[in-house]
């Protein structure tokens, strides 16, 4: 079986509203608030075009302070560190520590993948930073491939680029929308909830 991991919020910390409570303590006094301005900053296609490789840093920082009236030089410096903010979450990398080693033994794992929306700058960060991306039997960034999920093609570009037999291929994605794209092209797809319920839903796999 192939497993395939997205990384923010399943293997890295990914907390947008947390982030902007911290950075922005004038603008954003409670959870709802915090929401609310992930999404305008987060969910706007200006961070999508980021995510995808089409826009820089700097500009869509530029854009979205422009568009929103936050403080620059603030959202300079939270954009341009997200990449230090992305920490491991080690209940998950405890999981993907035993798939690894059943990979190594031939054990039910063969092979194991990434594909995760994430910027050129992070995605570069988190390869410098973190060894155990070497695990990987291949992956796919989206700032580096000019798609993102859940749109089907870089899916496809993974499942090409490897070889990847869709009925052995499981993905897994805290999105919903990312893991119904999967599963529409006959992958096997997990809903990730939380490190728990990930092994859980692995083991009734077999894995």
């Amino acid at each position: 079986m192939n497993i395939v991991f997205d990384f923010g919020a399943v293997l890295f910390t990914w907390r947008p509203g947390a982030l902007l409570l911290q950075t922005f303590p004038q603008r954003v006094h409670t959870p709802e608030e915090a929401a609310h301005l992930s999404h305008q900053v987060f969910g706007h296609t200006d961070w999508h075009d980021f995510d995808r490789g089409q826009l820089d840093i700097d500009s869509v920082v530029t854009r979205t302070a422009e568009r929103l009236d936050l403080p620059q030089q603030a959202l300079a410096a939270l954009v341009h560190g997200i990449g230090e903010r992305l920490t491991v979450i080690p209940e998950s990398l405890a999981v993907l520590t035993q798939l690894h080693q059943r990979r190594l033994a031939g054990d039910g794992v063969t092979g194991l993948y990434y594909l995760s929306n994430m910027p050129v700058p992070y995605a570069r960060y988190l390869e410098q930073h973190h060894p155990f991306l070497q695990w990987f039997d291949g992956g796919i960034f989206s700032g580096d491939v000019l798609h993102i999920k859940p749109a089907p093609a870089i899916y496809q570009l993974l499942q090409s680029r490897h070889a990847l037999v869709p009925a052995s291929t499981v993905f897994i994605d805290d999105l919903k929308p990312n893991v119904t794209t999967a599963e529409s092209l006959g992958w096997q797809g997990i809903h990730f909830t939380s490190p728990q319920q990930l092994q859980s839903d692995l083991a009734l796999l077999g894995l």
